[in-house]
């Protein structure tokens, strides 16, 4: 009977991390995901900034992690910081656009056009990160402001963007096609896998302990993705640090800079190891927060 009446009062709990977990693969439309994404965000680069700061100038001059902090400790304080607006501005409005396009279009295709769950979730992800993607003139002007070689001539994100506008609109968008590829990969596996992996953790019955177990997730996903994507962004930072000039295309930046690193994987994936960090934790606070957000706004 004790057993019976003990049973009763932990089936609730039970039932709410069940309820939990089942959030992963429940629609949530309207204008909160938008928030929580945007939320998330402003966590993150608070975080995070420094170490992006240290791992671009390992991809851009392919040197190694002690030399970039090197060159990071002797701009000072002052510059640690510096292009810091521009991705506080791409974070808050593509983890915006990313969660709330992702979460309105799986909605739209399952109630509408009675899409497969799986087909409904990878088409709304590819299409959540193809939208991401109008905001790459703030990535390039970020990679313009932490390029050492530009700190005499830009002081300020405005200044980039008036030395950008008289090569044309085109130069706000170069280094496109890798941000779209970069975007498509990342957006597919991580709202794909996100679910299932959360669900194979253990099972927990309080909001600290999903706040953990989202960080866990949301670590293990960015540190497959910051991996597997890390050419790409190589490829990206190398052609959206070039002003003007000719606009090369993926295959043959990429075969500059395969040859330039003596047609090594190990030089190529330079800095690799402190992105894997960085996307740890990265992504950690990302997916924590955006969940936690969920729950209390």
């Amino acid at each position: 009977m004790m057993d019976s009446e003990a049973h009763k009062k932990r089936s609730p709990i039970i039932a709410s991390s069940k309820q939990e977990i089942a959030t992963h693969n429940t629609d949530v439309g309207g204008i909160k995901p938008y928030m929580c994404g945007c939320g998330a965000a402003v966590s993150n680069v608070a975080f995070t900034y420094p170490i992006q700061k240290v791992l671009f100038r390992q991809q851009l001059y392919g040197i190694k992690t002690r030399d970039a902090m090197l060159q990071v400790r002797r701009d000072g304080f002052q510059n640690l910081y510096r292009g810091s607006l521009p991705p506080l501005m791409l974070k808050t409005t593509s983890l915006a656009l990313m969660f709330g396009v992702y979460e309105d279009l799986t909605c739209f295709l399952r109630k509408h056009i009675r899409t497969p769950q799986f087909a409904a979730h990878s088409m709304a992800a590819l299409f959540a990160g193809t939208t991401e993607a109008i905001f790459t003139p703030l990535e390039r002007v970020q990679t313009l402001l932490q390029d050492q070689k530009y700190h005499d001539k830009f002081t300020n994100t405005y200044q980039v963007f008036k030395a950008l506008k008289c090569y044309g609109v085109g130069e706000y968008y170069r280094g496109l096609i890798p941000i779209l590829l970069r975007n498509g990969l990342c957006n597919v596996l991580f709202f794909g896998l996100r679910g299932p992996i959360k669900e194979r953790l253990p099972t927990v019955t309080t909001r600290s302990g999903h706040m953990v177990t989202d960080f866990i997730c949301g670590g293990l996903l960015g540190a497959m993705l910051g991996v597997l994507s890390f050419p790409i962004n190589v490829v990206k930072v190398r052609t959206q640090s070039q002003i003007g000039g000719e606009f090369q295309s993926f295959p043959k930046v990429f075969k500059i800079i395969w040859l330039e690193r003596d047609r090594k994987l190990t030089n190529l994936f330079r800095g690799a190891h402190l992105n894997y960090h960085r996307t740890i934790i990265s992504w950690g606070i990302i997916n924590a927060s955006y969940e936690f957000l969920l729950k209390v706004i």
